[in-house]
């Protein structure tokens, strides 16, 4: 069996030790992991929809010819509010989302007595 240091090697495909133990940690899934996949899932979809946000404005508002654009604060008004409205809107959502949905983990193992 192929070893990386002293840890057994999870992408080996061959049945082993290390395949039984990889498995036995998922099995056994700490609860600090669950909360960690659906923290990162929450942050994939603020990034998408940041994106989202930003083409709907800057190809949705900024496909006419520039004598044709509107202004707000003297930038065009695709720039303003796929960029700076978009960039406050998001701070406003990370910050909403890591004070009401994120949960403090503790990052020290939990000893069995």
């Amino acid at each position: 069996m192929e070893q990386v240091g002293q840890m057994p090697c999870p992408l080996v495909k061959e049945e082993g030790e290390g395949v039984k133990w990889v498995r036995k940690e998922l099995r056994g899934m700490d609860g600090r992991f669950k909360i960690a996949n659906r923290e990162a899932l929450i942050g994939v979809a603020l990034a998408l929809f940041n994106f989202g946000w930003w083409f709907f404005f800057a190809y949705g508002l900024g496909d006419a010819s520039p004598e044709d654009y509107s202004y707000v604060f003297g930038f065009p008004a695709w720039f303003f509010y796929s960029c700076i409205v978009g960039f406050l809107v998001m701070v406003a959502l990370v910050i909403i989302v890591v004070r009401w949905w994120f949960v403090e983990v503790p990052f020290d193992e939990e000893e069995s007595s």
